[in-house]
């Protein structure tokens, strides 16, 4: 939600946690740039996509030949176009071998095309499941689930749902338990949980929405973040600004916190430790250390890594999260098709 596009700087560093408890330390690699400026390099095509009657807004790259199709699962806000950048970057950085799509959330969209209906957590899943059955029928190429916060609760469930497809999954900091150590969290549930609050809240952030474009990109970069790309900034001015979408954003998030009190399922992951990642970051109340450490425990050969170099849980709204991460998603999944194989 917007809230979770204000999360605070982390303090420069990197460290990586592998696999099976071991902990290295690595410096920080040039982040795959000797790549950028290839012959592979492609840009984003947005389309939309009607998935189970629903309007749903897509980011597409299309491999000429590909061996992998990477879906991208948001966060909250859904709204795709934050991830463009991420989405190109990670596509050079495969080489070109992989199509990626990037799918939205259902109402999380410019346009008020389901009007002002309400999504919960499960019905987004059951979306994302559709378009898998749906857009993705080929048995012979496997998916890849990139994800990112409560994306990766989604992911999991989609793993569960569809294993025989799906190959691996990333989650990038995860949400996928509640925090209440959180403050923030604490008073984020609270405005969700109350419909009249959130009526309110979503009719003031809308009244921004007829302020003159430049003035609210103005705005936008001023309170949400001047190192924001030029794309999350556009992103930002044309969705969120929208009744239907904040009215979206927080009945998910009243669902999810709803779900996400319950604990994870820890027996399905310790199943699939070989099909799970996760990025954390630090200072991220979302995707805290504290379940870091708990995964660790219990399911220590899920692969684990801590960043620390200073990009916050909304890594995408910046090129230089986006590359970084980028970068550290398309060695995961070459280690991953690589041990594959062997």
């Amino acid at each position: 939600m917007l809230v979770r596009l204000l999360a605070p700087v982390a303090t420069p560093a990197l460290v990586s946690r592998s696999r099976k408890k071991c902990t290295s330390y690595c410096t920080s690699r040039d982040m795959g740039l000797e790549n950028l400026g290839s012959k592979v390099k492609k840009a984003v095509s947005f389309r939309l996509c009607y998935i189970s009657s629903y309007t749903t807004e897509l980011l597409e790259i299309q491999a000429d030949d590909p061996t992998l199709q990477i879906l991208l699962i948001p966060g909250n806000p859904g709204v795709i176009t934050f991830y463009k950048d991420f989405v190109e970057s990670l596509y050079e950085l495969l080489g070109g071998n992989a199509s990626i799509t990037a799918i939205g959330h259902v109402a999380h969209t410019q346009k008020n095309w389901e009007r002002g209906r309400l999504f919960s957590l499960q019905e987004q899943i059951d979306h994302k499941m559709d378009f898998i059955r749906q857009e993705l029928p080929n048995n012979e190429v496997p998916v890849i689930l990139v994800s990112h916060s409560i994306g990766s609760y989604i992911s999991i469930e989609m793993l569960r749902r569809s294993s025989e497809k799906v190959i691996y999954c990333v989650g990038l900091y995860p949400f996928l338990a509640l925090n209440l150590q959180s403050v923030k969290q604490s008073i984020i549930g609270k405005i969700a949980a109350s419909s009249i609050i959130s009526a309110a809240l979503s009719h003031i952030v809308a009244s921004l929405g007829f302020l003159p474009r430049c003035a609210l990109r103005f705005a936008v970069s001023k309170s949400l973040g001047s190192s924001w790309s030029a794309a999350a900034v556009e992103a930002a001015c044309t969705h969120l600004p929208q009744y239907h979408v904040m009215r979206n954003i927080l009945f998910m998030a009243k669902t999810e916190f709803g779900k996400l009190s319950e604990k994870p399922d820890w027996a399905f992951m310790r199943g699939n430790q070989d099909k799970i990642a996760f990025l954390f970051g630090t200072n991220d109340h979302w995707g805290s250390l504290q379940m870091f450490e708990e995964i660790s425990k219990q399911a220590p050969d899920i692969g684990l890594s801590i960043e620390r170099e200073g990009h916050t849980h909304a890594f995408s709204c910046t090129q230089a999260g986006s590359l970084w991460v980028a970068d550290h998603v398309a060695n995961l999944i070459k280690n991953k098709t690589s041990s594959s194989s062997q």
